[in-house]
């Protein structure tokens, strides 16, 4: 079971380190609040030992951003940059190794 201290610290690491590109502004995820989802959408790829690219852009696509006030929602994977993406698999592949 996932030790919620963990999950707050790798909350803050994501929070501080990826953001959603809009019109080249950039959004850190602990500003728009998605850090911690993010965290617990992907800890469980970290303790079971299944975590790659793909299982992480599942999990981005899985998690559905509003906009507009809630007009649409986008995936999270959308809304990453590829650099974003691929910092976010190194940030996890790094706290998986240091746990």
């Amino acid at each position: 079971m996932a030790n919620t201290r963990e999950i707050e610290a790798l909350a803050a690491e994501i929070g501080e380190n990826i953001y959603i590109d809009v019109a080249k502004w950039h959004l850190y995820l602990a500003e728009a609040h998605l850090h911690t989802l993010l965290a617990e959408r992907v800890f469980p790829l970290i303790e079971e030992d299944e975590l790659s690219s793909d299982a992480v852009v599942k999990v981005l696509n899985n998690i559905k951003v509003p906009l507009g006030g809630g007009k649409i929602e986008l995936p999270l994977a959308e809304l990453l940059p590829t650099k974003c993406q691929m910092t976010l698999v190194d940030l996890l592949e790094e706290f998986q190794k240091n746990r």
